[in-house]
């Protein structure tokens, strides 16, 4: 979520996610996918700069698992691999187009 200041000082999070456009008439107006319009303080520059920090720190959250955190690791048992498959075994296709 990300910190936006409306015009009567009101401050609210927003989910990025939601915004479909983000202008700036001599207001910054923000369009939503149900179709409203927020009219903000902020810049369109600040907004954006605050959505790829948020969209940063999820990328970073959701790579490998931090340092000293085992419990985040996703163990792999081995159970359901796949057998190697031998490429000798297979057969040509029976429907080749003769010449």
């Amino acid at each position: 979520m990300i910190l936006v200041t409306r015009l009567d000082r009101q401050v609210m999070f927003l989910n990025p996610d939601l915004i479909v456009t983000i202008e700036e008439t001599p207001d910054t107006v923000v369009t939503l996918v149900n179709g409203h319009h927020l009219l903000v303080r902020e810049r369109a520059q600040v907004l954006l700069n605050r959505i790829v920090a948020y969209r940063t720190i999820i990328v970073r959250r959701a790579g490998s698992p931090a340092a000293g955190r085992k419990y985040l690791e996703r163990r792999r048992l081995g159970k359901f691999t796949r057998p190697a498959r031998d490429m000798s075994d297979q057969q040509s296709p029976s429907h080749h187009q003769d010449s």
